[in-house]
């Protein structure tokens, strides 16, 4: 995309107003503590504490409101100290000439490692930046500066107080993702009824797992009905897809494929009813022909693997509504307990040590979250250093716009970057407008910045640009305490707020870091973690007693991850100002489109085997534990091909299918199983193929078109980079 047509483009995302506002209450809740702190420390302290009380308030409760499955109090507090910290040294090395441009460079380098710990830190680290950067304008005397830290700390104390004692959605984050997990399993269904080859959007199971990991006050206070349900959504997902594949469940025409459909539609209808139930709290209720599809009679009409998968969902199904309500009788199967367990999600006080050991991880040449630290210090200091010297008394506005704007991927920083300077010109112009022709007494200055404050809590959801109008409003409010001229005032900012949103600009482009040079790494990395769970899945054929615990599933939790990161890097890359080809020649646009429809097919394939694993206690399918070995060596290749240029080669893996599928015949063993393994064996050889054509070097893009009956994976939004990382990031598990 030419530069001309990326910033148009993200201009407009910039200036796109969404209508859903935020949650009223939680953005009441934010300004009320908030209030709180502002009222008595100005009564009591006078302007400038307050000042430090009110931006740490309102910091601690912005992260409050980011994406995370964290207790919001424990994120408040953690967001009280960094602030008290930053706010602590940024008073220590102003009163020593030339030291506070070395402390912001360091704390920049830091805020942009936090990055790695995912969104949400490196958002509540890059605003305590922006914090040191407007309460060390206050001059005090170094012994002050304590207090101010204090009052800060103070601020995120008083919104973790308020949180607790004002609950909103109580586990609301967590029965929200795990409720779009079940739902998304219902449209799944449903979709299978007409289309069996369809794809599921992993997103939703993606967030419910990392909504399923939980700090240690957690696990003790978790509502008992939510512990269990993702494990049983995960393994309803392959039985579902086992039930509807022609080629290894219902027949593709004839009574059995009637059969599944109505045990399809009617799975749906509890699915959708277990959502409700999941998110509201309240009573599981469906229509009465939900159970009637599911608890009518399986035989004769179905059989075989399509038997077996059926016998699995409507035993799974009432699992989920046993563990959803513990006391009531279910009308599908005997409830039996979910499994037990749960995922640990360290406290903050064991997350230093991890925090530290993943930025010291990220300390290397080629990572992007090195690349973006780097970029924040430089960007921040120098716009720090060059608004110094126009000697405007507000230029430290031009370091906090750009600390601010700056963000690790093109799209973000360029949109938010002009969403910055037209929110702030317009914030700024309206409350100094208000200031200069009412003149408000300092607690009607206060009261109107708690009501930005309100305002900028309730249109996160609107677009950047809303969002830092109300807050641009709420600092010159905030700011206005102390005495001096509105209208130069104003004109210092919006000059100060184009400085530094030119330099962000500026910085990010003389020193990039393109997502697009990155597609053919997560190409090969999804490629080589898609070729790991199908040889986890053939090895739990050929060795059931023996295979690893978990194997299975840590490799589809691999192949997730590696399909999220490049579903990301794709999309980012689509935005960006460079030639696709002038970093990844080997591979056009198209044939990474091609190679994600074949390694869609080779992981539905994979799921549907998936499905009908024996247990420890089944035959061993000879042959089927080197076939998986050799499959996984061939795909680990085919991805290292990728970086190197090297055309895709898969036959050996073929002949190793046409002597495995032969030698099936006289093995000994359940048909069923044997009949699942020797087409999904064939179906993994004809993914395989169609990765080889979209791979092959001289394609150049126009790989043939797979054969008819093929499936083509459908085109969904990634995270848009909203991911607690992990809570985000991500925002990562899946097909």
């Amino acid at each position: 995309m030419p530069w001309i047509a990326a910033l148009r483009h993200t201009g407009r995302a910039a200036l796109r107003f969404e209508r859903a506002l935020g949650d009223p209450y939680r953005a009441a809740r934010g300004a009320l503590a908030v209030a709180l702190v502002l009222f008595p420390v100005l009564a009591i302290g006078g302007p400038r504490p307050a000042t430090s009380a009110a931006m740490g308030a309102f910091i601690a409760g912005t992260a409050t409101f980011q994406r995370s499955f964290r207790p919001r109090p424990s994120l408040a507090l953690a967001a009280g100290l960094g602030l008290g910290v930053s706010t602590f040294l940024g008073y220590l090395a102003v009163s020593v000439p030339g030291l506070f441009p070395v402390l912001l460079a360091v704390w920049a380098f830091g805020a942009g490692l936090a990055w790695s710990l995912g969104p949400s830190a490196g958002v509540v680290a890059t605003n305590t930046l922006t914090v040191m950067l407007v309460v060390v304008q206050l001059p005090v005397s170094v012994p002050t500066a304590v207090a101010h830290a204090l009052l800060c700390a103070l601020g995120g104390g008083v919104q973790a107080l308020v949180i607790t004692l004002w609950p909103v959605k109580t586990w609301g984050a967590q029965r929200d993702a795990l409720a779009d997990a079940y739902a998304s399993l219902a449209d799944y269904a449903r979709r299978l009824r007409y289309d069996p080859h369809a794809f599921i959007d992993p997103a939703p199971l993606m967030t419910a797992r990392h909504a399923a990991a939980l700090t240690p006050w957690q696990r003790r206070r978790r509502p008992p009905e939510l512990g269990g349900l993702r494990g049983l959504a995960e393994r309803i997902r392959p039985t579902l897809a086992a039930i509807a594949d022609p080629e290894i469940g219902a027949a593709a025409e004839g009574p059995e494929r009637d059969r599944a459909r109505e045990l399809l539609a009617g799975a749906a209808q509890v699915l959708d009813a277990l959502a409700r139930a999941i998110r509201t709290g309240e009573p599981a209720s469906w229509s009465a022909t939900a159970p009637a599809a599911l608890t009518a009679p399986l035989q004769p009409v179905l059989h075989g693997p399509a038997l077996r998968a059926a016998h699995r969902l409507t035993t799974l199904l009432g699992r989920a509504f046993g563990a959803l309500d513990r006391d009531a009788d279910s009308t599908l199967e005997t409830p039996v307990p979910g499994p037990g367990g749960s995922l640990l999600r360290p406290g903050l006080a064991r997350m230093v040590p991890v925090a530290v050991r993943t930025a010291r991880h990220q300390l290397r040449a080629r990572s992007p979250v090195l690349h973006h630290a780097v970029r924040l210090s430089g960007v921040v200091t120098a716009a720090y250093v060059l608004a110094r010297l126009t000697g405007l008394h507000h230029s430290y506005w031009a370091a906090m716009t750009a600390a601010m704007v700056i963000r690790p991927d093109f799209v973000q920083t360029y949109s938010r970057g002009i969403a910055r300077v037209a929110g702030t010109v317009v914030g700024v112009l309206l409350a100094t407008g208000v200031v200069e022709l009412f003149d408000p007494a300092d607690r009607v200055a206060c009261a109107l910045a708690v009501l930005c404050i309100f305002g900028a809590y309730l249109t996160l959801r609107t677009g950047y640009a809303v969002m830092t109008t109300c807050i641009s409003a709420y600092v010159v409010f905030l700011l206005g305490l102390e005495p001096g001229a509105p209208l130069e005032t104003a004109r210092e900012r919006i000059l100060m707020t184009l400085l530094g949103g030119a330099v962000a600009l500026l910085g990010y482009a003389l020193f990039p870091t393109w997502e697009t040079a990155r597609l053919p790494e997560r190409t090969a990395e999804w490629i080589a973690a898609v070729g790991r769970y199908a040889a986890a899945v053939l090895v739990g054929y050929g060795d059931p007693a023996g295979r690893e615990p978990g194997a299975v599933r840590g490799a589809l939790l691999d192949t997730r991850e590696a399909r999220a990161e490049f579903l990301q890097a794709r999309e980012l890359a689509a935005a960006e100002p460079v030639r696709h080809g002038a970093h990844s020649p080997q591979l056009s646009r198209r044939q990474l489109g091609r190679a994600r429809e074949a390694l869609g097919l080779l992981s539905r394939v994979t799921l549907l085997m998936e499905a009908h694993l024996p247990d420890r206690q089944g035959e061993p399918v000879p042959g089927a534990l080197a076939f998986g070995r050799l499959l996984a060596d061939a795909t680990a290749a085919a991805g290292a091909g990728v970086l190197t240029g090297t055309a895709a080669d898969f036959t050996a893996v073929r002949e190793a299918q046409r002597a495995f599928e032969e030698s099936l015949g006289d093995a000994p063993g359940p048909a069923g199983q044997l009949a699942v393994v020797r087409s999904g064996s064939r179906l993994l050889v004809q993914a395989l193929g169609e990765l080889e054509r979209a791979l092959r070097p001289s394609a150049g893009g126009a790989a043939e078109v797979p054969a008819a009956g093929l499936p083509v994976e459908e085109a969904h939004a990634d995270r848009g980079g909203q991911v607690e990382a992990g809570d985000q990031r991500a925002h990562r598990d899946g097909q």
